[in-house]
């Protein structure tokens, strides 16, 4: 199963509790910009390792992640 991890980047916070909840280590916090609310927002650095588990999605306290599941 593969999967495509979307993020509302402007709505993250930085907490990084969705990095660390990755099983295959794709997330981290992008630290070359800052979101409309001032944070490093998290984002996906290799999406074809995603494996659609939606852990990320799941340890969001704030919901900014969607994970879709695609057919390969």
């Amino acid at each position: 199963m593969r999967g495509e991890v979307l993020f509302n980047t402007d709505r993250c916070k930085g907490c990084s509790l969705c990095v660390q909840a990755c099983p295959v280590h794709i997330l981290a916090l992008d630290t070359t910009r800052v979101n409309a609310v001032g944070y490093n927002p998290a984002y996906c650095f290799d999406m074809s390792k995603c494996i659609a588990c939606t852990n990320c999605a799941t340890m969001c306290p704030d919901t900014v992640i969607t994970v879709k599941r695609l057919d390969v």
